[in-house]
């Protein structure tokens, strides 16, 4: 059955009336979220104003803006913390990289202070060596040279002599005057019992009319080791020492041994 509207005291709402179901719907949707008018169906159709009036378009506006700049403000955030976190990334990584390079360039620095060391060692080991391969000394020690070089006579087939006599009585001990290589070692014909060292600068010395031979061939010595002892073996009148400086193993080849001991720093 159908029912008409009454008039009389059955009077529409009051504008207050229909302003506070407003409010109220604004409340519900600010609060909700959900439209006031599915809410409330009775209070929908009673409302006369229209839906521009409600103002629920103004509340869903401002909501979409505050949602708006809520994620704005989310995603500048974000790109702080992502920017921070690379700009902490990379200055990390800078820092990594420069103690890397420090401790690279301290390693470097010190194997080139030990390669120096090394070097400088080897230096003064090798100065040491020459001074001590250079070094040389009579070979018998406190004597005094008896005949010269060249000197002339019949007792030298050459009409001259090629050595030098050292002033030794039979038995005193002959060393070598600086370190070399023994090349022979025995019987020399008019030299008797003789010796013949290889320099290391590569000169040769021979020693002469010895009563004993204390080394062999082949055999390395030092300067000043013992490598006989003198005598009157060979062609001499007596006990001496015979001493030539050679350029070669072979007679012929001798050069004034005074000159020779005193370059290498003996007195003569």
């Amino acid at each position: 059955m159908a029912f008409t509207r009454a008039t009389g005291k059955h009077r529409a709402p009051c504008r207050l009336t229909r302003r506070g179901a407003k409010a109220v719907g604004i409340a519900t949707l600010a609060t909700t979220g959900v439209i006031g008018s599915l809410a409330s169906p009775a209070l929908a159709a009673d409302t006369e104003a229209p839906a521009a009036d409600t103002g629920l378009s103004q509340v869903i506006a401002i909501e979409g803006d505050l949602a708006d700049r809520i994620d704005a403000q989310a995603d500048a955030q974000r790109h702080q913390a992502d920017a921070a976190a690379k700009a902490k990334a990379k200055a990390k990584a800078e820092a990594d990289a420069k103690k890397k390079a420090e401790a690279k360039a301290k390693k470097a620095k010190a194997a080139a202070r030990a390669k120096e060391a090394r070097e400088s060692e080897a230096r003064a080991a090798r100065s040491a060596e020459r001074a001590r391969l250079g070094t040389f000394q009579l070979p018998v020690a406190g004597s005094y040279v008896s005949t010269g070089y060249k000197s002339s006579g019949s007792l030298w087939s050459s009409g001259s002599h090629s050595g030098i006599d050292f002033h030794a009585a039979s038995g005193s001990s002959v060393v070598a005057v600086g370190a070399g290589t023994v090349v022979e070692a025995g019987w020399g014909g008019a030299y008797g019992n003789n010796i013949v060292l290889r320099m290391t600068d590569g000169t040769y010395t021979q020693y002469g009319h010895l009563s004993s031979i204390a080394v062999s061939v082949g055999q390395s010595v030092d300067q000043g080791q013992r490598i006989g002892l003198s005598g009157a073996t060979g062609n001499t009148t007596g006990p001496h020492l015979h001493f030539e400086a050679r350029t070669t193993p072979s007679y012929g080849s001798d050069m004034d041994p005074v000159a020779y001991l005193r370059a290498h720093g003996v007195t003569v």
